[in-house]
């Protein structure tokens, strides 16, 4: 190997090391990036363990459903599936807390 291919192969590893140490060193600190991650593993793993709580306006408790939930929402409703059925909620209070 002449020096030329030795000096283009030692700089793409130096390469490939520093991007390597900048992603560790910033997935490890990055909340936003703990969240990608969690959102990531909830999305290929069927949803997190939660329990979903839905109340009225006067905060009385009308409905309320626990178990591997992946929760979407747009503008109008909160949605998610429960031992294959779908769950759409419009209006009320929704709270979601993981267990």
């Amino acid at each position: 190997m002449n020096i030329t291919k030795r000096r283009v192969a030692f700089v793409a590893a130096l390469v490939v090391s520093v991007l390597a140490i900048v992603t560790v060193c910033g997935l490890a600190g990055c909340s936003s990036c703990s969240r990608s991650v969690k959102s990531i593993s909830s999305d290929i793993g069927g949803g997190l363990d939660r329990t979903v709580t839905l109340y009225d306006n006067t905060g009385k408790e009308i409905k309320s459903w626990h178990g591997k939930i992946d929760l979407e929402s747009n503008d109008q409703e909160v949605f998610f599936d429960l031992n294959g059925k779908r769950v759409i909620i419009q209006g009320g209070i929704v709270v979601s807390e993981e267990d």
